[in-house]
């Protein structure tokens, strides 16, 4: 089994953000020819401005930092969800990146039709809850809307089979959140969490809450709130003894390279200021500490 250790990398002093931290080494993403990059949005479907402008920095960034797929946290859609609703809440605020190829790759929130799920361009093959491989990391996607046995068996075997380096799960609903509005989902952490920690799950993407937040690792997953791809509760984060950073002063998105054995990413905000970054390392364990 595998641990991950996480290293502090870029923190900021000012309202909205985590306090910073003190000699933190330079990091970025690396940008190297074998890695698997991919961008990481959530609660993004309204089709108003701070959707485009995300959009927009997503293509910018992508010139410099060419990533290949962008996961989508669910809350996908809000409100009316007719066929034109994807035209202009998906398919436009992304034009540039679905017209250069970019697959995204979605779980559904608590806003989303569960019909969504049959939509081509979430990639979801009529699936609540799903698995793929890309390079050397197997992604499990989780509908955290309802988390029945059914699903529950599902993961575990899956989780049982994997055999990738690296481990990543994404669902709607945070195990920890320090936001004000919603919240850690204490009951569904209560159920999923065993299954991660017995099985090596490395990190942890959530949205729900519309903010960005780190969360320091719990028994030893690295677990990220990205929930602010469209909608924004400016000033909502409460931090904690468990909060690693956070950004509550505008939108954000996550970029992320997995290179070998770590893990590099960054929160950047609709401006193009990246607000937070840092590197996870892969490191062989045999018991994944329960502290």
């Amino acid at each position: 089994m595998r641990r991950s250790v996480l290293v502090l990398v870029l923190l900021f002093s000012a309202a909205g953000f985590a306090p910073a931290a003190q000699n933190a080494p330079a990091a970025g993403l690396p940008d190297r020819p074998d890695s698997l990059k991919f961008a990481v949005i959530g609660d993004t479907g309204t089709g108003a401005k701070p959707e485009f402008d995300v959009g927009q920095q997503m293509a910018a960034a992508r010139a410099k930092f060419p990533f290949e797929m962008v996961l989508m946290l669910g809350d996908n859609m809000y409100g009316r969800q007719d066929p034109q609703d994807f035209v202009t809440k998906f398919e436009s605020p992304y034009a540039r990146l679905l017209q250069a190829g970019v697959l995204f790759y979605a779980t559904l929130g608590n806003h989303d039709s569960q019909s969504n799920r049959f939509y081509k361009g979430f990639n979801m093959g009529g699936e609540r809850y799903f698995s793929y491989v890309k390079k050397n990391v197997r992604f499990f996607v989780l509908d955290s809307n309802s988390l029945d046995p059914q699903q529950r068996s599902w993961l575990d075997e899956a989780l049982s089979r994997a055999r990738e380096d690296w481990k990543i799960c994404y669902f709607h609903h945070p195990l920890y959140s320090d936001a004000g509005r919603h919240g850690s989902d204490v009951s569904l952490r209560v159920a999923l969490e065993p299954t991660l920690v017995k099985y090596g799950v490395d990190v942890v993407f959530s949205g729900h809450d519309h903010v960005y937040e780190r969360i320091k690792p719990q028994k030893g997953i690295s677990y990220f709130v990205a929930g602010s791809g469209g909608e924004l509760r400016r000033g909502d984060v409460h931090p904690s003894a468990m909060t690693a950073a956070y950004f509550d002063q505008d939108n954000a998105f996550m970029l992320v390279e997995v290179a070998g054995d770590e893990l590099f990413f960054e929160a950047v905000a609709r401006t193009g200021m990246t607000v937070d970054s840092g590197v996870i390392h892969r490191q062989a364990s045999d018991v994944r500490s329960s502290k």
